[in-house]
């Protein structure tokens, strides 16, 4: 796993000006700020993989920059008995995720069925479904909002993260109000299909 600091992803915010990725991230990172409460944004990942580096940069950008619904829960897939209570977070919180809540789902291989099934639950009783991905249509297609990082692309899986977390936290960024009925208009009429 990469390890960035703020000049790092200064200079990869640099590098990516004209590309659309740091549109795409922000937009994904401002999503992030939707979540209504801290402990309402919560982060999965794969069996192998859990997102804690992820976890941590959203920690700190919910204390630096005061955005307290940014506060991760990390939800765990085997949680040891005897973690510490943050730590102790298994899959069966995703069950009770709420209207409100947003889930989001950070994931470089193809996600398990197991947790496709949690992540449509949690859907359909209106919690919001966020994903950095690897290209994995189903996620993306159960997501209200996704990133899919191609292997061979400009951005690593890692450097993804470093983007969007850097963005929830960014308050210089706030949605503009023609951005925010755009994608209010297409959550609640779908796909469009223009000539």
């Amino acid at each position: 796993m990469e390890i960035m600091d703020s000049g790092s992803v200064a200079l990869l915010r640099e590098l990516l000006a004209e590309t659309g990725w740091l549109e795409r991230t922000r937009e994904l990172g401002l999503a992030l700020r939707t979540t209504r409460s801290p402990g309402g944004l919560l982060l999965v990942g794969s069996p192998d993989d859990e997102p804690w580096h992820l976890t941590a940069h959203l920690d700190d950008e919910a204390r630096l920059s005061g955005l307290t619904q940014l506060t991760p829960t990390l939800v765990r897939w085997a949680p040891p008995a005897d973690a510490p209570p943050h730590l102790r977070v298994g899959l069966d919180r995703l069950e009770r995720a709420a209207r409100g809540e947003t889930l989001f789902v950070v994931s470089e291989t193809r996600a398990p069925v197991p947790l496709l099934e949690r992540v449509d639950d949690a859907r359909r009783i209106g919690a919001t479904i966020l994903a950095i991905d690897g290209g994995d249509p189903e996620l993306t297609g159960l997501a209200h909002d996704a990133i899919t990082v191609p292997a061979t692309g400009l951005v690593t899986f890692d450097g993804a993260q470093h983007l969007v977390s850097a963005a929830a936290g960014d308050l210089e960024q706030r949605p503009r109000l023609r951005d925010r009925l755009a994608r209010l208009l297409d959550k609640v009429s779908g796909p469009h299909i223009t000539d």
